[in-house]
């Protein structure tokens, strides 16, 4: 599951880059390149709930070894597109197998594991998307140098059909959960604990993107670094992703979600203030990327285990909705990232993002508090 994460993932957030070849072989802005993002991610966000309903009868093993076969399809459509247009209705298909992939893989990690290792068997899943910002996003922008976007997509086509093969070839059928209607899918939000864990979600992954999208013209800002230094730039960044997630799951099954969550936005909202101070080097980027990379990819294990831990008997339903926030905080993030970088340039976007991810812990505070509980959610 970990390799589909990884080939989904990479779908995801390859497009960070590809954007300086994007705009030199599709003729088109920075801005507009990054709307490829946010097409993925607002159907990533519309799709997993309405597809988790359509799909909620689905042996799980079946269901995500279809949805990988899904992405493969709209990464195949996105290298053989001949226009911009295309490829942007090629990663709304991608974006479909995505959102069912990555929520019922979660899911179906949670249900096989115990309830004391349940951390970090969602790290572990979790693990393919920080591998995707270690190699995946890297070695995309370093291949799209030489041989072109359209190999960089079928490359990520071929990972996807590579993850269907494993899950089918190793894991076990697991039983669908019991069926559940699309409008009941929403009625564990009306818990303002789980609303507030979906804010915070929102909040950092739009942070988190805002940056991380443009990173190419940021780095040229601060330290005047351009193609390949900046793809091993990235690679340090996915490094500390890597590093991240696992700590993360780690001191979340040892000292609960609340603890962790609050230092990780904490530490987020330093690292991103200083980096236009600290990123003016080569080795500076270097430090500061890899620290924002550790910060950032520590917050899925404690958010979704909490979300878990508020919902037991819907867990397959609040992680699908986690999973619609964390896209659309994506998909948010161009339209914020495109206005900021068109109208306050580069440097200002890491400044935005650490104001965004401040009062993501002013929510994740907020929440904690709300003593107010649904009986629908009661544990």
């Amino acid at each position: 599951m970990a390799l589909g994460t990884f080939a989904v993932g990479t779908s995801g957030y390859v497009v960070a880059g590809l954007l300086p070849a994007l705009t030199g072989e599709l003729a088109v802005s920075e801005t507009a390149a990054a709307q490829l993002v946010t097409a993925f991610a607002i159907a990533y966000a519309v799709g997993s709930p309405l597809f988790a309903a359509v799909t909620g009868r689905w042996e799980r093993r079946t269901l995500l070894v279809a949805a990988l076969v899904v992405t493969a399809i709209g990464n195949a459509l996105a290298a053989l597109a001949p226009g911009y247009v295309t490829l942007l209705l090629a990663r709304v298909v991608t974006a479909i197998g995505a959102a069912v992939f990555t929520p019922a893989a979660s899911t179906v990690a949670a249900e096989l594991t115990s309830p004391e290792r349940r951390g970090r068997a969602v790290a572990l899943v979790f693990g393919g998307l920080t591998v995707a910002t270690i190699l995946g996003v890297p070695l995309g922008s370093v291949l799209s140098q030489s041989v072109g976007y359209q190999a960089v997509f079928a490359l990520v086509a071929a990972f996807s059909l590579l993850g269907a093969f494993a899950v089918r070839l190793v894991l076990p059928a697991v039983p669908a959960p019991p069926p559940v209607r699309l409008a009941e899918r929403f009625t564990v939000a009306k818990d303002p604990r789980v609303l507030a864990m979906l804010g915070a979600t929102v909040l950092g992954c739009l942070a988190a993107f805002s940056v991380y999208t443009f990173i190419s013209p940021v780095l040229s800002a601060t330290a005047g670094v351009h193609g390949t230094t900046v793809s091993l730039l990235l690679f340090v960044y996915g490094a500390g992703g890597a590093l991240g997630n696992v700590l993360g799951g780690r001191a979340t099954d040892r000292w609960g979600a609340r603890g962790p969550l609050l230092v990780v936005f904490g530490g987020i909202t330093v690292v991103l203030a200083m980096l236009p101070l600290v990123a003016t080097t080569v080795a500076g980027a270097a430090v500061v990327l890899f620290l924002w990379g550790l910060a950032t990819w520590s917050v899925n294990p404690p958010i979704q285990h909490r979300l878990i831990e508020l919902s037991k008997q819907n867990a397959g339903l609040v992680l699908s909705l986690n999973a619609s926030a964390i896209y659309l905080g994506v998909g948010l993030s161009g339209l914020v990232g495109g206005a900021v970088l068109s109208g306050g340039g580069p440097l200002l976007l890491p400044e935005i993002a650490a104001v965004l991810t401040a009062i993501g812990a002013a929510v994740v505070v907020a929440g904690w508090r709300s003593r107010v509980k649904q009986p629908a959610l009661a544990e």
